[in-house]
């Protein structure tokens, strides 16, 4: 009898142990969602998965163009990838959800060696150098009031990510007959001024590293990224690339002469004209294989 009765209590302290665990794991969903301001939990575009590629046999390409484009973050059609300049309600810009990735989730970032993108891996501190983090002598004074140098460490300021650069392979699949674009690469640009530069006028550019977009995928998935029309359909940067949803132009194609740049051969207008022509060219490239 005694037996029966510690195994009831047994069982009744079990369940009471487990109630009690959900209640609390409710109490902290609850106050999570309340400091969210929001009545429900954000879980969408933690558990979101890239759609995988269509795969494409080299026989059915029948047309193929790489082409290189510049996003400039100072447009307006583009902001939804420059801030927040600090992370704020879950979301980060797209170079700190770059650099969050080489940090915990083991992104490769590649050294920029102008045409070989992804020739060389730089690691975790080369990254952040080219982002402007370093050392710096300053002149600082002594408690005898005199001035002694000494050397401090400068971080990187990730806001200074002004640009982007794109490397696409534009391709014709004869099999699905379809013209599909697969981006490559991800180049942060740098934009800055140098603090001896008396022409504040004229800001630096530099390219910084590059990242190969296909493996980057999972992670810009699970980013969420701001929608301007709706706050309960936020989008995530791989819907961004996937979907187009960026304003850029182009400034170089592949070509017979190294690969040169646009402005190499045209000057002010008349590389915006060129740039335009490429894209033309290459939406008439599939209009002109049908007949109406």
């Amino acid at each position: 009898m005694n037996f029966q009765k510690l195994y009831i209590m047994k069982k009744l302290l079990l369940i009471l142990a487990v109630a009690v665990s959900i209640q609390c794991l409710m109490v902290e969903k609850t106050t999570a969602q309340v400091l969210l301001g929001l009545p429900y939990e954000k879980i969408h575009t933690q558990n979101r998965r890239p759609m995988p590629y269509q795969y494409v046999r080299e026989a059915d390409v029948m047309w193929s163009k790489i082409i290189w484009r510049t996003i400039v973050l100072t447009e307006r059609a583009n902001q939804h990838l420059y801030f927040p300049t600090a992370p704020q309600d879950g979301r980060m810009s797209l170079i700190d959800v770059l650099l969050e990735g080489i940090h915990t989730q083991g992104l490769t970032a590649y050294k920029e060696n102008g045409d070989d993108e992804f020739g060389s891996i730089v690691t975790e501190k080369e990254v952040h150098e080219a982002l402007g983090a370093g050392v710096q002598t300053m002149d600082v004074e002594t408690m005898e009031g005199g001035t002694e140098s000494r050397i401090i460490e400068v971080p990187y300021n990730s806001s200074d990510i002004k640009s982007y650069m794109l490397k696409e392979l534009w391709f014709f699949d004869k099999q699905r007959s379809v013209l599909e674009v697969r981006i490559i690469g991800i180049c942060p640009i740098r934009i800055y001024y140098k603090e001896d530069d008396t022409d504040q006028e004229r800001p630096q550019q530099k390219k910084t590293f590059w990242i190969y977009y296909p493996e980057a995928r999972k992670i810009l998935s699970n980013a969420e990224c701001y929608n301007l029309k709706n706050d309960a359909g936020r989008l995530n940067y791989e819907d961004i690339f996937e979907k187009r949803f960026f304003s850029s132009y182009i400034f170089a194609e592949s070509n017979v002469y190294d690969n040169r740049l646009i402005n190499e051969y045209t000057v002010g207008e008349e590389s915006l004209l060129e740039a335009d022509r490429i894209k033309e060219q290459i939406f008439n490239f599939e209009q002109d294989l049908w007949e109406y």
